[in-house]
């Protein structure tokens, strides 16, 4: 039987019940010690896989397209975080002051990689460059990410626990020391980890949902949906609505404003407009450890599967016009060839 096409996709679904499983059977103690720790092994063995299989001929292919790298570095690190913040007046008013911090730190996360890169070739654009926009956005977030919590986060409720500046060491010792580790072991299991996808694939979703439930059951337990009105979700939903549709329209618009290509301006808003989920919810966990870390996340995961939907119809819009462009100059393309033909016989028969 087909899927019904309202259905979400399988992530998705194991997301929402992943909350409602910490919702109803949170972790209490022994047992939430045993999912903090499983979750640190999954999250270190995720990123020594990434690592593992990051093709450094690919990220070199893409790499001396620096206009388009800084446009998306800018769009990621610097005109993200000010929108947040300038959005201030209309998202505090939506959102408690908990769930308005989880949007401040959305703002300030690394872009995607795998989605990214793959909605960037659905939609026929610079494959290359985006491999590489992509990869170093999540790799030098491990550093400004931090810092631009203690800057933007931090300067908003100085009650988030210890400073993220402090944190720096755990997210590089967490997340950095297993990515080089995978990156030192690429000869001897990249091509094992090439091959075994699936592998990857059940790692990066797993832990997601280790943090996830853990994050959730840890907020359970503290209040968390005694906290939260009902017009303050639905109110979280506009506002990641709002903030999705400013940076792809910014991201839109500088691309054409900045002469740049097509297929470049499909890189440019498919990395400089999202963000990361495998990458923020591990950070979330240190940065946040003694903070409201049910509400942190909770904005990135609702604007993670917005940014998805979203995406993947503006990738097949993109694709159907990069086609319709491509058959207009193969049709002009023949039509001046005949042309030529025509006038090349004309002339030979005087």
């Amino acid at each position: 039987m087909a899927r019904p096409r309202f259905l979400p996709d399988n992530f998705t679904l194991m997301l929402v019940a992943t909350v409602a499983l910490a919702s109803f059977l949170p972790a209490h103690g022994e047992g939430e010690v045993a999912f903090n720790l499983l979750t640190s092994v999954a999250i270190a063995l995720l990123f020594f896989l990434h690592g593992a299989k990051l093709s450094r001929e690919a990220v070199l292919a893409g790499a001396t397209h620096w206009r388009l790298h800084l446009l998306v570095f800018a769009s990621t690190f610097v005109v993200f975080p000010i929108v947040g913040v300038a959005l201030k007046p209309l998202l505090s008013w939506a959102v408690t002051p908990e769930l308005y911090l989880g949007i401040l730190f959305l703002c300030t996360l690394p872009a995607t990689v795998q989605s990214a890169i793959a909605f960037t070739s659905m939609a026929r654009g610079n494959v290359p460059a985006a491999v590489c926009s992509a990869s170093a956005s999540s790799l030098f977030g491990i550093f400004i990410t931090p810092v631009l919590v203690g800057l933007v986060v931090v300067h908003h409720d100085g009650n988030t626990g210890a400073s993220p500046f402090d944190s720096i060491g755990n997210i590089m010792l967490q997340l950095l020391v297993p990515f080089i580790a995978g990156q030192l072991s690429r000869k001897a299991i990249g091509g094992w980890v090439e091959r075994n996808r699936a592998l990857l694939k059940f790692v990066d979703q797993g832990s997601i949902l280790l943090v996830v439930y853990t994050a959730f059951s840890e907020a359970v337990n503290t209040g968390l949906w005694h906290q939260i009105p009902p017009l303050a979700l639905v109110g979280l939903v506009g506002c990641c609505a709002v903030i999705l549709a400013v940076m792809l329209a910014i991201t839109t618009f500088s691309a054409r404003w900045l002469g740049f290509s097509r297929e470049d301006e499909i890189t440019i808003v498919f990395c400089g407009s999202k963000k990361s989920l495998a990458s923020g919810i591990p950070m979330a966990k240190v940065l946040f450890a003694t903070g409201p870390l049910g509400a942190i996340v909770l904005p990135l995961m609702l604007f993670h599967q917005m940014q998805l939907m979203v995406c993947a119809v503006l990738a097949q819009r993109y694709a159907t016009k990069q086609r319709a462009a491509q058959a207009k100059a193969g049709k002009a393309g023949a039509a001046k060839a005949v042309k030529s033909d025509g006038s090349a016989k004309a002339g030979a028969g005087r």
